[in-house]
C-alpha cells in the first residue's frame, strides 16, 4: 500500500464558442465536447482578497492557492457548514470485468468519511453519500486514459469527458454539491497515485448546474486510510500541508507529520488543526483566544473534545499575531475523536503563513522536543510524535521571542497555558 499522499491538480479548461454554460444539457456528452484545451496550473480563481477583520490576529486571505486567510471565505468553493450532498459514480472498462460490487466499494469509503467530518465539525457539517448502486461502463479500456500520478492533460480531459458523458443519463448532477468518480480499482490500467482533486477553470454545466470540480478515485480495495477526507479538504479549500520533494524522493511529512490530515492521511493525530477548523467555520469567535501583546494566561479545551464533553464556549485555538501574513497558532490534541489513535498529547504550537500556498509550508508545526522522537512504528514522521508540550514544560520560539508554558490542568480536562512575549 503506497504511503505517497496525494496532491491536488487544478484544469484549465477553455470553451468553444457559445460553449455549454448557457445550454441545459440532459446528455453531457454534447457539453463535453467543448471540454478541449487542458493544462495543469497552480492558479485558483475566486473572489477578489477583502482585507480587515474583526478580529486582530485572523490573518487575510491573499491570492495563494489555497491560502489559510481567515479574514474571508473563497466563494469559488462550498463551505462546510451545512449538509452537502456527494454523489459517488462507480466506473468500470472494456476491459476489466470488475471483481467488487459498488455497495462493497462505498463501504470503503462511507461513513468513514462523513464520519471524520462530524466528529472534525463538531456535528455542524453532514457529508451526506449517495453511492450509485449500478456500475458506469467507460467506451474505452482502462489503458487507453493512460492513467498516472503526473498525468497528460489531453488523456485526463478525455477521461472527465467519458466519464461524465457515460454518468449523466442515469445521474442528475443538479442533487449534488460533490462528484466523486470511482475508478474500478482492479482494472490493468488503473493507477493509484493518480487520485486527486480536478478543479475546472470555468465551471461544467450539465444537468442546468455549474459543476465547479470532480474528486477523480483510483485507490486499490481497500484504499489508503482517510485518503477521500484528505481529498474532501481540498473540495473546501484546504491546501496541502505535506512537503513534496524535487525529485519525488525523501521524506514528505518534514512540515506538519501526523497531525492533520491534509498533511497524511496515514496520521495518527489526523484531525483538522485548529487553524483550518476557523476558516471552515467550525471555531467561532468565542472559541478563538487572540493573545495581546502583553501576554496571557489562559484554559484550553482540547480540540478534539465533543461540545457536551466541554461546554460549547470553551476556547480551542490561541494566536500570536506575528506579522501582516503570519501568526503563531496554539491548541491542544489528545487522544479523543479522530485523534484517537495518537501517542502523545498537549499543547500543540505551529506557524501559519497566509502567503504560502498549498504545498510550499503554509502550516509548520514547531518541535518543541527536538533531540527526540515518539511512536517509530507508527508515526509517519517520529521527529514531529513528540512535538507537543507537557505540563511543567516551556518552549521559546525561534526568532520571535515568544515564550510558551504549560502551567497546568484543570479538574474538566482543560489545559492551562501562559504566553509571554
Amino acid at each position: 500500500m503506497s504511503r505517497i499522499p496525494y496532491p491536488e491538480v487544478d484544469v484549465e479548461r477553455q470553451l468553444t464558442p457559445g460553449g455549454v454554460e448557457r445550454v441545459r444539457l440532459r446528455s453531457a456528452a454534447a457539453a463535453l465536447t467543448s471540454l478541449t484545451a487542458v493544462a495543469a496550473t497552480t492558479l485558483v480563481a475566486g473572489p477578489a482578497v477583502a482585507a480587515g477583520s474583526a478580529m486582530p490576529c485572523a490573518l487575510p486571505r491573499t491570492v495563494a492557492h489555497h491560502s489559510l486567510g481567515v479574514d474571508t471565505w473563497n466563494d469559488a468553493y462550498p463551505r462546510p457548514v451545512r449538509t452537502l450532498n456527494a454523489v459517488m459514480i462507480f466506473l468500470s472498462f472494456p476491459d476489466s470485468a470488475p471483481t467488487a460490487s459498488p455497495k462493497e466499494l462505498a463501504s470503503d469509503y462511507f461513513p468513514a468519511t462523513s464520519d471524520f467530518f462530524a466528529r472534525a465539525s463538531y456535528g455542524k457539517f453532514k457529508l451526506a453519500a449517495h453511492p450509485q448502486p449500478n456500475w458506469v461502463k467507460m467506451p474505452k479500456a482502462s489503458t487507453a486514459y493512460r492513467i498516472q500520478r503526473d498525468w497528460d492533460p489531453d488523456k485526463r480531459t478525455q477521461y472527465l469527458r467519458d466519464a461524465i458523458s457515460a454518468a449523466d443519463p442515469t445521474v442528475d448532477f443538479s442533487a449534488y454539491d460533490i462528484v466523486y468518480l470511482v475508478a474500478d480499482p482492479y482494472a490493468p490500467g488503473v493507477d493509484s497515485d493518480a487520485t486527486k482533486v480536478v478543479n475546472f477553470d470555468q465551471p461544467l454545466r450539465v444537468d442546468g448546474t455549474d459543476i465547479k470540480r470532480v474528486v477523480t478515485v483510483f485507490e486499490q480495495h481497500p484504499p489508503d486510510r482517510n485518503v477521500l477526507a484528505h481529498e474532501t479538504g481540498h473540495v473546501f479549500d484546504l491546501p496541502d500541508l505535506y512537503h513534496r520533494p524535487v525529485d519525488g524522493k525523501g521524506d514528505w511529512d518534514t512540515y506538519v507529520g501526523d497531525w492533520d490530515v491534509m498533511g497524511s492521511q496515514f496520521g495518527m493525530a489526523p484531525d483538522l488543526f485548529g487553524w483550518q477548523k476557523w476558516k471552515l467555520g467550525w471555531l467561532d469567535r468565542r472559541q478563538v483566544a487572540c493573545v495581546p501583546a502583553r501576554g496571557t494566561t489562559l484554559t484550553l479545551v482540547p480540540l478534539s473534545a465533543p461540545p457536551e464533553a466541554v461546554g460549547r464556549e470553551g476556547v480551542r485555538l490561541a494566536v500570536v499575531r506575528t506579522s501582516a501574513d503570519s501568526a503563531l497558532a496554539i491548541e491542544v490534541r489528545d487522544a479523543t475523536g479522530n485523534d484517537r489513535s495518537t501517542c502523545t498529547e498537549g499543547v500543540l504550537i505551529y506557524r501559519v503563513r497566509s502567503g504560502s500556498a498549498s504545498g510550499s509550508g503554509p502550516v509548520e508545526v514547531l518541535d518543541t522536543h527536538p533531540d527526540t522522537g515518539a511512536c517509530w512504528e507508527r508515526s509517519v514522521y517520529p521527529a514531529l510524535a513528540d512535538a507537543p508540550l507537557g505540563v511543567g514544560e516551556t518552549y521559546t520560539v525561534p526568532g520571535e521571542k515568544i515564550k510558551i508554558e504549560v502551567a497546568g490542568r484543570t479538574r474538566s480536562g482543560g489545559w492551562t497555558v501562559r504566553v509571554t512575549p
